[in-house]
């Protein structure tokens, strides 16, 4: 996304946000404010009988971190804090940890490892990770013990009965490799599966072992006009750019994020995502 702030005056105008006096009030508004007003999101999502078992499981999801210029290691570690106070069994990051410069990893990467989770705490990686160095991104979150799922899955035990964990690879720069990641998974187990670009699902949901894709990337548009949407959407966050979606027998949530790659929100909080199973849906 490339939103400048003449860009966003501009388009503010022409959206009938108002004059570009008003326009910059909001301007300033969206970018002191909102971009720290950090939002729990609660999610409730039911299953059927094919993963009822995994009913009362929580997954902590935290995506599109961006860190620095625009976004601080004080707010992360804030909202990853915030994170912890749910009390997650599951965590899980789907990609973007750095803006810029892959190195800042080394420092965000600790940050993050304190999230804490019974079944552990997985990442993949997105587009701007990959861009500024897959390799360190890689790395620091190794070295930190948050291991990366590219192209790869395993199981994991809920109610003493398994659950698949896969992630992909990133689908804009990267080479995703389902098949692969989804090797391990046998026949008539469920699986919950990490892609950081929410788009893909329509593929993924073919395999009726997944029952869940967790996602980032879109980080909402950032800007969100009433009755609208965003006009500033990434290729492969467009269709399920934020929220809930049924696809085909699947479920999809996508993760609003927490960083900025602009600095501005605008009726699009930065969001860390409580999601619950409930059990077998009616």
């Amino acid at each position: 996304m490339r939103l400048s702030r003449r860009g966003f005056l501009r388009s503010a105008a022409v959206l009938g946000i108002g004059s570009v006096t008003t326009g910059a009030a909001t301007y300033q508004y969206g970018r002191r404010f909102e971009t720290g007003w950090l939002d729990v999101v609660r999610v409730e999502i039911p299953t059927d009988d094919r993963w009822a078992f995994l009913e009362g499981l929580r997954i902590v999801l935290l995506s599109d971190f961006h860190l620095l210029p625009y976004t601080q290691i004080d707010f992360l570690r804030r909202a990853v804090a915030v994170a912890a106070t749910l009390r997650p069994d599951l965590a899980v990051l789907t990609g973007d940890f750095v803006q810029q410069r892959a190195d800042t990893i080394f420092d965000l990467a600790p940050v993050l490892a304190s999230l804490e989770a019974p079944l552990g705490t997985y990442c993949v990686l997105g587009n701007h990770d990959l861009w500024r160095g897959r390799n360190t991104v890689r790395q620091g979150l190794s070295g930190s013990g948050l291991p990366v799922l590219d192209n790869q899955g395993l199981l994991l035990a809920w109610s003493g009965r398994p659950f698949y964990l896969a992630g992909v690879d990133d689908c804009w720069s990267g080479h995703p490799d389902l098949k692969a990641a989804m090797a391990g998974c046998p026949p008539d187990t469920p699986a919950v599966l990490l892609s950081h670009e929410p788009d893909p699902a329509d593929e993924y949901a073919r395999d009726p072992r997944i029952r869940l894709q967790l996602s980032g990337h879109s980080h909402g548009g950032q800007v969100r006009i009433p009755g609208m949407g965003s006009p500033f959407l990434p290729p492969y966050g467009r269709k399920y750019d934020m929220g809930l979606y049924r696809v085909g027998d699947m479920w999809l949530y996508t993760n609003r994020g927490l960083g900025v790659s602009v600095p501005i929100r605008l009726n699009c909080r930065p969001e860390v995502t409580e999601i619950v199973l409930t059990g077998t849906a009616a």
